[in-house]
């Protein structure tokens, strides 16, 4: 009798079973975490705003790896922002306001509207995404960022374990660029998506730039808006060179540099591919063993330590979070059921 109870029970949960996995959500229902759906739209919009137009469509297969790493974060973001609900952590919409006018601001309106064509956001979108960005870092700021502590003594044991590594060998410089190019590259990108294309736009463009710079306009500001490469994303910076990798580079380029006193920019120089090159020293470092008494060896090593620190700390609660949490990623499923293929649109 107590078997057959068994096997009645066992067949119950089967059966039980059987019917929540019959219980599917539509199509078009990528994730549910905490019982929030995460819609296919949300994955779509975000893969539009990160794939480069202008570049070759990726693969099916680099599609949807994409597609699964968008819906990742969106996951995790889901999961912050309701622990940032439940702790009245949620940014205010005057909060938003002014993170959204400073996004702006660096377009016109024209650009602005062009930017969100391109992208197939809306304004509600961006402000959707400015308010969980902004609930997340201040639930971070709380839960993480707040608990970290560097003490003195810390920085002294990093030091002293990692000496050889404030021993300048030679002189270094920190330098920042703004670079114009005659021949624009389709996979390299500015905020005002602007571009020369011949080299007498070239040379218009360095004359407009130098003409911002010398008013007193910032240069990492304006690097992100113009430049016309990989780190105009950075404000044109190049962290510290040592001086003899300027032996590679153009004799006029190196001279140009040398010459340079902290904080000085050079005029447009012209380069060998017909664009144009703009400068700044940001700081230079002279050769020898950097000691643990100056301010900026310091300041390095507690910030090196603060971030190392924080990213773990990030890691770590994000872990916690999602262990937490209920989640189900119905795209990964289809994605196994298929044998790798992308799912209809219903």
């Amino acid at each position: 009798m107590r078997r057959k109870r068994l096997v009645i029970a066992a067949l119950g949960v089967c059966a039980l079973t059987a019917c929540r996995q019959q219980i599917a959500p539509g199509p078009d229902v990528w994730a549910i975490v905490d019982g929030k759906q995460v819609m296919r739209q949300d994955v779509e919009k975000v893969f539009r705003s990160r794939v480069n137009a202008e570049a070759p469509a990726p693969s099916q297969e680099e599609a949807l790896s994409l597609k699964l790493g968008i819906l990742d974060q969106l996951i995790d973001s889901e999961i912050l922002l309701e622990r940032a609900d439940k702790m009245n952590l949620v940014a205010s919409d005057a909060e938003v306001d002014q993170k959204f006018t400073e996004s702006k601001s660096p377009y016109t309106e024209e650009e602005f509207q062009k930017k969100l064509e391109e992208t197939g956001l809306t304004v509600d979108d961006l402000r959707n995404d400015i308010r969980r960005q902004l609930s997340i870092q201040k639930l971070l700021n709380r839960e993480v960022v707040s608990k970290i502590s560097i003490s003195e003594q810390d920085v002294t044991d990093f030091y002293d374990s990692n000496r050889a590594q404030f021993n300048v060998v030679e002189p270094r410089y920190h330098i920042a660029e703004i670079v114009i190019t005659s021949h624009p590259d389709p996979t390299v990108y500015n905020r005002k998506n602007d571009k020369a294309t011949n080299e007498a736009e070239a040379g218009r463009k360095a004359a407009m730039l130098a003409q911002k710079l010398d008013a007193g306009a910032d240069f990492a500001q304006t690097a992100m808006d113009y430049s016309e490469d990989p780190s105009a994303s950075t404000g044109g910076d190049l962290g510290f060179e040592p001086e003899s990798a300027f032996n590679k580079s153009d004799p006029v380029l190196k001279r140009a540099v040398l010459s340079l006193k902290a904080g000085q920019e050079t005029q447009p120089i012209h380069t060998k591919d017909g664009g144009y090159v703009i400068l700044k020293l940001i700081a230079k470092e002279s050769a020898g063993q950097r000691q643990l008494a100056d301010a900026q060896v310091q300041q390095a090593i507690r910030d090196g330590l603060r971030t190392r620190k924080e990213q773990l700390l990030r890691s770590a609660y994000l872990i916690e979070a999602r262990d937490e949490a209920h989640v189900t990623n119905y795209l990964a499923r289809q994605i196994l059921e298929s044998s790798g293929k992308l799912p209809e649109k219903k």
